[in-house]
């Protein structure tokens, strides 16, 4: 099980927080696929490119939205 904030909002140490609570997974899918014969160095470059992807994603992913909710407020203006 995954260690919850220890309280809403922002706190000091949630960050550090976050961190030891994915450390348990994140120590098992490094064993997993360092046993699978992967080296640990593409294992941590693997990870790089999933969270730039990720990243990039997240930001097009809100780019797409702003442009819908500017299209529905048009429309709902009755512009076209």
């Amino acid at each position: 099980m995954i260690t919850p904030p220890r309280r809403q909002g922002e706190y000091a140490d949630r960050e550090i927080d976050c961190q030891e609570a994915m450390e348990p997974g994140f120590q098992a899918i490094l064993d997993c696929m360092i046993e699978a014969g992967w080296t640990r160095g593409e294992i941590v470059r693997a990870l790089r490119r999933l969270i730039a992807a990720d990243n990039m994603t997240q930001k097009e992913n809100a780019k797409v939205e702003a442009q819908l909710a500017i299209a529905r407020a048009m429309m709902r203006s009755g512009r076209p």
